[in-house]
């Protein structure tokens, strides 16, 4: 599918993202006051532009109405800052801090492809070596993609699948295992050509997490956190959120129901599919996970025979880091963005690649129900940028990295990126107002279903998720996801034999059309679905739904 002009989560792909020129990023190294001492390390001091970081910062949060960031910053192989700001949930008094546990979502895919860079550094699988040489069982639904698919394919995006396959799989959390995600996949409709371009998956990287088992021997919670969170010194970090304990220093997402207002959102763990997402973290423990990822993987200090470790090989470190897909360049949403235009854009293993102001630029974002992150590291300047925030604005993650990008690229110039992301955003929004408000100008007010109600009511089968359950209740449709607690909601008539479905949990934002195919005597042949507004998330990917009456009839036929 394509990419929808605010989803959030997960990929986040619409961020552009640059660096700058080698002479104007030297100039705030010569400038920078002499380093201070903060206790416990010799810490260097801010830039100058980001001398006033806290109150742009708060500005972003208000702006964007984000309870809570927390930004680290390193800077040849130190940490510049590590700090907090605002609040870990609203209504309640506790502050974030540079401690904090966030979801960092799609930021875990770089710890997969570590895992599996590892894997292949200890001869126990190679990155070109086919899936079916690991999973015998696995299957596409293309026989030559099946047997192409090579391990490194599954970290690229290059699949052939559409923007966001399978995400109802798993997304909201539903009750299959991962195995069961995979074994699926056989059904997942393959829409391009293998290799052939870019839309962002994250069903592949549940095959990636059982590469990884079956290759260590281990479980991924048990092998990220052997060979990469102990290795690095990520002592706070876990794997997903069913290791949250209370109180602990941990942030509450945010969403805003129906678009409007703000409320906190239940911690949500990704059990089925852990190796593209739900790794908890904080900007203290990231922070490592930067300098290690900068020095190319070698780690801090050193092995008892006096030599440095390292995490990965510089080769497995040069691969993560190489382009496999490139990703075409599009124009600035609003002029004031056209400085973020990169002169390239590309997907290494589980990283984009672009560049900004002359500088390559290494980089992910994250996106999970209440919180959006993003990881942006500079090379050639040994700098990186984390930022973790509290609720579903990534604009607001972007305003806040590339304001430090500039501190130390672009000295001369100072740029409000609240201001021009706000722009951008209040822009989104109103074509998403314009979407709807041609849906409605459409629509016939004074039609009605071709079929009494009860003649929608049954059991609808989709080759790749299951069974989606029409009721009767209370004389309304009610539609279920039988493997999704949380896709639950009312039907109502729209036009012809066309509903929306209002689901219960409006902090989904993932309300959507649903519409019935009738062959000529009146029987319904098919259900199909659409999210109703652009801004709903790419992983409501309801339009691959082919949902069939089970037994081709629906209940009263």
């Amino acid at each position: 599918m394509s990419q929808r002009p605010l989803s959030l989560r997960l990929a986040l792909c619409c961020a552009l993202l640059v660096s700058a020129t080698a002479a104007s990023a030297q100039s705030p190294a010569a400038q920078s006051p002499p380093p201070v001492s903060t206790g416990d390390r010799v810490r260097p001091m801010l830039p100058a532009q980001l001398q006033d970081f806290s109150a742009y910062v708060d500005s972003a949060r208000k702006t964007f109405d984000v309870p809570g960031i927390a930004v680290a910053i390193v800077k040849d192989g130190k940490v510049v800052m590590e700090q907090g700001f605002g609040l870990r949930e609203i209504g309640k008094p506790d502050q974030v801090d540079a401690r904090t546990l966030f979801a960092i979502a799609s930021n875990t895919k770089a710890f997969t492809a570590a895992a599996l860079q590892q894997l292949a550094d200890a001869g126990k699988l190679k990155m070109d070596d086919r899936v079916i040489d690991h999973l015998p069982w696995f299957r596409m639904s293309d026989a030559y993609v099946t047997h192409e698919m090579r391990i490194r394919d599954l970290l690229a995006h290059r699949s052939g699948l559409s923007l966001g396959a399978g995400d109802l799989l798993y997304w909201p959390p539903t009750s299959y295992s991962t195995k069961e995600v995979v074994q699926r996949l056989a059904h997942v409709p393959i829409k391009n050509g293998f290799r052939s371009g870019y839309a962002y998956d994250n069903i592949l990287f549940a095959v990636a997490t059982l590469v990884i088992e079956e290759a260590s021997g281990q479980s991924y919670a048990d092998y990220v956190r052997e060979h990469l969170f102990q290795p690095v010194g990520m002592d706070e970090s876990l794997v997903d959120m069913t290791y949250l304990k209370p109180g602990m220093d941990v942030a509450m997402g945010h969403a805003k129901a129906d678009f409007k207002d703000l409320k906190p959102v239940p911690p949500m763990a990704w059990l089925n599919d852990p190796g593209a997402g739900g790794i908890y973290s904080s900007v203290h423990d990231l922070a490592k996970w930067m300098n290690v990822q900068l020095a190319g993987g070698v780690l801090p200090g050193t092995g008892s025979d006096g030599k440095p470790q390292r995490l990965f090989s510089d080769k497995a470190h040069q691969e993560m880091w190489s382009m496999l897909t490139p990703i075409r360049v599009g124009k600035p949403s609003v002029p004031a963005m056209a400085a973020l235009t990169p002169n390239f854009s590309g997907y290494g293993e589980s990283w984009f690649l672009s560049d900004y102001r002359g500088q390559k630029l290494v980089w992910h974002t994250g996106g999970w129900p209440g919180m959006v992150s993003r990881v942006t590291l500079v090379p050639g300047q040994n700098l990186g940028v984390v930022v973790l925030t509290n609720a579903e604005s990534g604009a607001a993650f972007n305003a806040v990295t590339y304001r430090v990008l500039d501190a130390y690229l672009n000295a001369d110039q100072k740029t409000d990126w609240v201001a021009v992301y706000d722009s951008a955003v209040k822009k989104s929004e109103a074509k998403a107002d314009d979407s709807l408000a041609k849906h409605e100008a459409a629509r016939d007010k004074h039609s009605k279903p071709s079929l009494a109600l009860a003649r929608y009511a049954g059991t609808y089968r989709d080759p790749w998720y299951g069974d989606v359950i029409v009721s009767r209740e209370n004389g309304k449709l009610r539609l279920r996801f039988s493997k999704t607690a949380q896709l639950v909601g009312t039907m109502t008539p729209w036009q012809h034999d066309t509903f929306t479905v209002r689901w219960d949990d409006r902090t989904l934002n993932a309300d959507a059309f649903v519409n019935f195919d009738l062959d000529v005597d009146g029987h319904i042949t098919e259900m199909r679905m659409q999210p109703i507004s652009p801004l709903t998330d790419f992983s409501f990917d309801f339009q691959d739904l082919r949902m069939a009456p089970v037994d081709g009839k629906s209940d009263a036929d």
